[in-house]
C-alpha cells in the first residue's frame, strides 16, 4: 500500500507496474510538472534528475512545461515578488536540462499574486528577466472548498473586480494564464473566462472533478453537472484544457492506498468518458495531456500514465494525437510547433 512517505519507499512501490511503451515514437510536450527540494505535495523531493528518471522510461518525451508550485521563494523583499524566487530556482535548472541528454523544461508558469490588479505588471516583468526567455506566464490558484483535505490557501473571489483586470493585463502582456479551481466552482470559471476574452487561459486537471469527502459516491451526479459546465466552458475560444490530474486521490480514485499502483488499462477503463468528452467539445486543437507530476506520481507511474492517455485516444486521427500530445501545449505557451515535414 503507498503512502507518502521516502522517496525509495515509494518508487519501489511504483515499479511493481511495469508496461511496454505504448506508439513510442509519439512526440509529447509535458504541459505540466512541478520541482520542489523539500518534501512539496508529495512527501519527497522531485529534482531533475527525478524528472529525468520518469520522463526517459520510453515516451518521447521533447519537451516539459514547469508549474508553480510555491518552491523556493525569495525569503526577503516585497512580499509580491518573492514568488519570483521560484523562477530563478527553475530557470537554473532548465539551462542544465538544456545541457543533458534528457528532456528539456522548455517553459515556465509562475505564480504571481493576480489580486493586484493592474500592478500585477510589476511582478510579470520580474518573472520575465528571471525568465532568461523561458517565462511564458502564471497560475493563481483559486480552487476552494470547505471540505479540509481540499482546502488550499486563500484567494480571491474570482468575480472580483481587481482579480479580472489581473487577469485581462496578463493577457494584454502576452502571457498565459493557468487556472486551478474544483468542479464546484466552475459557473465561477467561466464567468472569468467571458470577462477576459482576450487572455489565453489554461484550466487544469480537466476543471478538477471532484471524488472525496462530500462528493465520494456521487461521480454519475458531478459528471453530468461537470459536462454542462463544460460544455458552456468550451463555448469560450480563449480557454484551453489540461487532460490530467486522474492520478490525484481528491479525484476520487484512491490508487495510492492499494497494495499495486494503478495501470494503464484501469486508468484509461476510468477516465476516458470524461476525457473523450472533453476533446468533442473543446476540439484537439485546445486539449493537452498532463502529467502532473510527480503529484500523480502518488497513484500511477509515468509510463502507464501516457499509455492510458494513449489508449483513450486509440482511434484519434495523426493530427488529434500531435495536438493532444504536443502542439495544443505548443500553442498555449509559445513553443515552435511539430514539423509536418
Amino acid at each position: 500500500m503507498a503512502e507518502d512517505g521516502p522517496a525509495e519507499t515509494h518508487a519501489q512501490w511504483i515499479s511493481t507496474v511495469v508496461e511496454d511503451v505504448l506508439e513510442p515514437e509519439l512526440p509529447i510536450l509535458d504541459p505540466h510538472h512541478h520541482l520542489w527540494l523539500d518534501e512539496g505535495h508529495t512527501g519527497w523531493p522531485y529534482a531533475l534528475n527525478d524528472l529525468h528518471r520518469d520522463t526517459e522510461g520510453g515516451h518521447n518525451v521533447v519537451g516539459t512545461v514547469f508549474l508553480e508550485c510555491h518552491a523556493q521563494y525569495r525569503n526577503d523583499g516585497p512580499i509580491h515578488l518573492r514568488p519570483v524566487g521560484e523562477t530563478e530556482f527553475v530557470v537554473d535548472i532548465a539551462e542544465k536540462s538544456a545541457e543533458s541528454a534528457g528532456a528539456e523544461i522548455k517553459a515556465i508558469q509562475g505564480n504571481a499574486d493576480v489580486s493586484l490588479g493592474a500592478a500585477v505588471e510589476e511582478v510579470l516583468e520580474a518573472h520575465e528577466q528571471a525568465g532568461k526567455g523561458r517565462f511564458r506566464g502564471v497560475r493563481y490558484i483559486t480552487a476552494q472548498d470547505d471540505h479540509p483535505p481540499l482546502a488550499m490557501p486563500p484567494s480571491i473571489p474570482m468575480n472580483d473586480p481587481t482579480y479580472l483586470e489581473g487577469v485581462r493585463r496578463i493577457g494584454d502582456m502576452g502571457y498565459t494564464y493557468d487556472s486551478m479551481v474544483y468542479h464546484p466552482q466552475l459557473t465561477d470559471f467561466l464567468g472569468v473566462a467571458r470577462a477576459c476574452p482576450d487572455t489565453p487561459i489554461v484550466l487544469d486537471h480537466l476543471g478538477g472533478i471532484l471524488g472525496t469527502g462530500p462528493y465520494k459516491d456521487r461521480r454519475q451526479e458531478i459528471l453530468e453537472y461537470w459536462k454542462a459546465q463544460m460544455t458552456s466552458i468550451a463555448a469560450c475560444p480563449n480557454v484551453f484544457l489540461k487532460l490530467g490530474g486522474i492520478g490525484m486521490p481528491m479525484m476520487g480514485f484512491r490508487w495510492d492506498k492499494r497494495d499495486r499502483p494503478a495501470d494503464s488499462l484501469e486508468l484509461a477503463n476510468a477516465w476516458s468518458d470524461p476525457i473523450q468528452f472533453a476533446i468533442e467539445i473543446f476540439g484537439s486543437q485546445r486539449c493537452m495531456f498532463e502529467s502532473n507530476f510527480p503529484v500523480d506520481k502518488r497513484g500511477v507511474g509515468y509510463v502507464p500514465l501516457w499509455n492510458s492517455f494513449k489508449r483513450i485516444t486509440a482511434d484519434y486521427s495523426i493530427q488529434e494525437k500531435r495536438d493532444l500530445f504536443h502542439d495544443t501545449a505548443a500553442r498555449a505557451y509559445r513553443l515552435p510547433l511539430l514539423s509536418t515535414t
